[in-house]
């Protein structure tokens, strides 16, 4: 199977999330890379690694549109490294602090992932809505206060035989096959 990627799109969503990420980062003001003991694991620190993703990925799908959210979980490792790579190199670890063992950065940055891909799920399911899919005419479509019209009806066969459309061509084959 071959899959038709949008560059122009795919960029543009990435660094939209990226943007969202790190602006997120920015206002809640928790770095997930340092280790305050017990301390670090509160609401703030909840919010920067579950809610704040789900924000990215709605805003990476929103802006790619379907199988968005399939890039959805790059700008949550991509600003979650970045940030790892500015504390270790630029900015320092605070006094009292302690850089995250990597693979527990690692796992918290896999769970960044994840709920980011559930907001690009979401960012999904707010796209179709716009311009998703059509589906075919169905019965229960039709609003029943509404005058159906022969085009309407016209259209509900054609999406879907009746019943009674097998049971006629069944009982014609068995006049055929009896001779009759």
């Amino acid at each position: 199977m071959i899959f038709r990627v949008r560059w122009i799109s795919f960029w543009i969503a990435m660094l939209v999330g990226c943007l969202v990420n790190a602006a997120g980062d920015w206002l809640i003001g928790i770095r997930i890379e340092l280790f305050w003991g017990l301390d670090t694991f509160n609401f703030f620190w909840f919010l920067q690694l579950f809610i704040l993703p789900v924000v990215a990925g709605i805003a990476v799908s929103y802006v790619y549109g379907l199988g968005g959210k399939w890039i959805a979980i790059m700008p949550p490792l991509i600003v979650r490294f970045i940030a790892y790579y500015q504390t270790v190199e630029y900015i320092g670890i605070p006094q009292g602090a302690a850089l995250m063992p990597l693979g527990w950065w690692g796992f918290f940055v896999i769970l960044a992932m994840e709920t980011s891909m559930i907001g690009g799920v979401i960012g999904e399911i707010m796209n179709k809505r716009v311009y998703g899919w059509t589906k075919p005419l169905h019965v229960s479509d039709i609003d029943a206060e509404s005058n159906v019209s022969d085009d309407n009806m016209n259209k509900v066969s054609e999406t879907k035989p009746s019943d009674s459309d097998s049971d006629s061509d069944s009982a014609s084959d068995s006049k055929a096959s009896s001779g009759v």
